[in-house]
């Protein structure tokens, strides 16, 4: 799977507007590359994003979901475990400073796997 260059940079960027708070979207594209986000009403805090997953439209093509955390920390939580479960394969989670080094990739199972920026 690749990742628009593009849409990482966007991403990085929200997650810097959102600090201190955390953010919360899902990867959508075609067949084999995520191009875009898909934002779902969501509440954000500096400890947690929680999306509504109920609402999304249908015909949408999640591949995963991308959310921040304002730590250095790129790992997941308990609870990022059970949002990795419930949409997609691919799930991003960038961290503070929020640069193109901070940032990581996991499957359903919580395993770090590599995304092709391109």
């Amino acid at each position: 799977m690749k990742i628009s260059r593009e849409l990482l940079k966007e991403i990085l960027a929200i997650a810097k507007e959102s600090y201190p708070n955390e953010f919360i979207a899902l990867l959508s594209g075609k067949k084999d590359l995520i191009e875009e986000l898909v934002f779902l009403p969501f509440m954000a805090g500096e400890r947690s994003a929680l999306i509504h997953l109920d609402m999304l439209p249908l015909g949408v093509k999640v591949h995963g979901t991308v959310h921040s955390h304002p730590s250095p920390c790129c790992e997941p939580s308990d609870e990022d475990f059970f949002l990795f479960t419930r949409y997609g394969k691919y799930h991003i989670i960038v961290c503070y400073p929020f640069t193109m080094n901070n940032w990581k990739c996991y499957n359903y199972k919580g395993e770090e796997i590599e995304l092709e920026v391109v």
